[in-house]
């Protein structure tokens, strides 16, 4: 009603007047719905006031009333002040021709709210569906706030923020009202795991990315604690200097060495400087929060990089080598590193010495070390080489015992029978072991006298036990030539005469390939049938595991070799059907001519009958001859 009021006294219209006017505008809709006879009715004339205003002084009255307000945009930012209280809102006069609602749910920070305070709002709608000015506090407060984290992003200022809730992966920030993530990795510079124990603190943070299209923030403590930390560094290094000894707490102990802190920078004190004996992890020697002496070795003032060194605090074992420890001198080691070419034995933390593989025994076979030796394992060795200048020294076990080649024909004389263990197979052969350094090989030749052998595995197996002859010695190689198959008298001597050229022998038929078959005769005797020789009667061809006749075709006793044919056999018993048939009928003939002359000579004179018998033996004689 007031605003009313004053619109008719800027109008120019007296405020008694206005009854009138508002009874005159309901009587002018009555006329108009009643479609009178007074259609043509001037309404814009006033009966108190012939006085009238044009189109033009109604324009300019109107500016001059809307420029007595002040001009308001949507999403602007204004400040305004409480001019009035209810029980759900405040009123806020920003200068706009109404007033403006906040609800008193944005003043929960400020629970003394009262008339005459200013504050700052943003205008949501000038005129919602019920027509009032709609402000907000809050979003005035998101706003100026998302404005100065923008700022702070931009000159990497400090922010003062509240962790007020925990969330997925990190923690929720408020800063000047706004929500900001605080990621689980930026929090400390050392990995944290409870995220509750910060919810409620207020903490110092750095804006470290924003998002301007959702308006989203994310803050980290880790930056600033880098950052003073990283001055810290700076300070420290150019206070460095090499061989300088600095105390120091072990912060992390990796696979590679350790992390000293050295008062807010850290150094890596590796692995192979942390002892001068060997260390297979570092935490057999340091933990964390162990508060130790190191000495710099060198800085990098770019890559801001600090190598330390504990064994450099002691003298070297090698310049403090006891006097018992010289050439031919008996040690103790542990293995602490195991190669191809031998293993390195720790007789002392920082002295070494290598046992090569040709010293681990007198035995010339070759002998793996990574066998031979176990990590950790202790041994005793005889020094056999020593450079303290070189830090080098060559260590030998097989020098504890006396060599055992040196009386070799003695103990082992050639023809001499013995027993061994199979060390080794190769194609070739098997290596026997008859005693530690003394071994030999027996050649697959000498494994036995009638069966051939593939490979020797066929024969024997290592680890088993064999007997063995002593075929011949080479002293200067350290090499024994042994045989097993000489334990026995060589039987070809009698196979010679039981398997002569031409017998025929029953053999089973052991393996067959497109050259020929393998034969097993008697006595294990092995024989060899070409293709051409398996060759039945019938046509058909010898198979495998076939139990047949085969005649020796021929016997090479030098190469131990015996050839066999089955079709030899009855090829041969056709050729000495052939030859009983010939002497069968040669027989019948001579019968015949006895018989014809013995007749001949009886008869003087033949009769008809005679010399029917006559014809009969005559032709029987022309068979005979023809038969032949």
């Amino acid at each position: 009603m007031e605003e009313n009021q004053n619109q008719l006294e800027t109008a120019g219209i007296p405020q008694e007047s206005e009854k009138s006017v508002q009874t005159t505008a309901t009587s002018s809709q009555n006329d108009f719905a009643a479609q009178t006879a007074h259609d043509d009715f001037d309404w814009s004339v006033d009966k108190r006031n012939v006085a009238s205003y044009s189109k033009e002084k109604r324009v300019e009255l109107d500016q001059v009333y809307d420029s007595t307000f002040k001009s308001i945009a949507e999403s602007e930012l204004l400040h305004g002040s409480v001019v009035g209280l209810t029980k759900t809102d405040a009123i806020i006069n920003i200068g706009f021709k109404s007033d403006g609602l906040v609800s008193l749910n944005e003043f929960r920070d400020m629970p003394d709210v009262k008339i005459g305070d200013e504050i700052e709002v943003m205008v949501v709608e000038k005129e919602d569906r019920n027509g009032h000015l709609h402000l907000s506090r809050k979003l005035a407060r998101q706003a100026r706030a998302w404005q100065k984290i923008v700022d702070f992003y931009k000159t990497g200022e400090v922010v003062t923020g509240t962790i007020t809730s925990k969330t997925k992966g990190g923690l929720i920030v408020d800063v000047y009202g706004l929500e900001t993530f605080l990621p689980g990795s930026q929090i400390d510079v050392k990995p944290v795991t409870d995220y509750d124990q910060y919810v409620g603190k207020t903490m110092d943070f750095k804006v470290v990315k924003i998002n301007e299209t959702i308006r989203n923030a994310v803050v980290s403590h880790k930056a600033l604690i880098e950052s003073d930390i990283e001055q810290q560094r700076s300070v420290i290094i150019s206070q460095l200097e090499k061989g300088q000894v600095l105390e120091g707490t072990v912060k992390n102990v990796t696979d590679f060495g350790a992390f000293i802190d050295l008062g807010g920078v850290d150094g890596l004190l590796y692995i192979t400087d942390i002892s001068w004996g060997r260390v297979t992890h570092p935490s057999e020697v340091l933990e964390n929060g162990q508060k130790l002496n190191v000495v710099v070795l060198d800085f990098d003032d770019e890559r801001k990089r600090i190598s330390l060194g504990l064994k450099q605090l002691t003298p070297h074992p090698w310049d403090n080598l006891p006097a018992e420890i010289a050439e031919g001198a008996k040690v103790k080691g542990k293995v602490v590193n195991i190669e191809d070419y031998g293993a390195f034995l720790e007789i002392m933390p920082g002295v070494e010495g290598l046992v090569h593989v040709s010293e681990i025994t007198w035995s010339s076979q070759p002998i793996n070390a990574k066998e031979f030796f176990k990590m950790g394992d202790e041994h005793e060795a005889v020094v056999v080489t020593l450079d303290k200048e070189e830090r080098k020294m060559s260590l030998s076990i097989k020098q504890l015992t006396a060599d055992p080649w040196e009386n070799i024909e003695t103990k082992y004389p050639v023809d001499s029978r013995h027993k061994g263990v199979v060390k080794n197979i190769t194609p070739y052969g098997v290596f026997v072991e008859l005693e530690t350094g003394i071994g030999g090989m027996i050649h697959i030749s000498d494994l036995s006298w009638i069966k051939r052998y593939n490979h020797p595995g066929e024969f024997t197996k290592v680890g088993e036990n064999i007997d063995i002859v002593i075929l011949s010695i080479d002293k200067e190689n350290r090499k024994l030539s042994l045989g097993h198959k000489q334990l026995e008298e060589d039987p070809w001597n009698t196979f010679e005469t039981i398997f002569p050229i031409g017998s025929v022998h029953e053999g089973n038929v052991t393996r067959k390939d497109e050259k020929g078959a393998t034969v097993q005769l008697q006595y294990g005797l092995e024989a060899y049938a070409p293709a051409r020789h398996l060759r039945k009667e019938d046509g058909s061809t010898v198979e495998a595991d076939e139990v047949l006749p085969f005649q020796i075709i021929e016997f090479d006793r030098n190469d131990k070799r015996i050839l066999v044919s089955h079709t030899k056999v009855w090829e041969q018993g056709k050729v000495e059907e052939k030859e009983a048939a010939k002497k069968e009928a040669a027989a019948d003939a001579e019968k015949t001519k006895k018989a014809v002359k013995n007749v001949q000579s009886k008869v003087e004179k033949p009769t008809l009958g005679d010399l029917g018998a006559l014809a009969e033996l005559k032709e029987k004689m022309k068979k005979a001859e023809e038969g032949e």
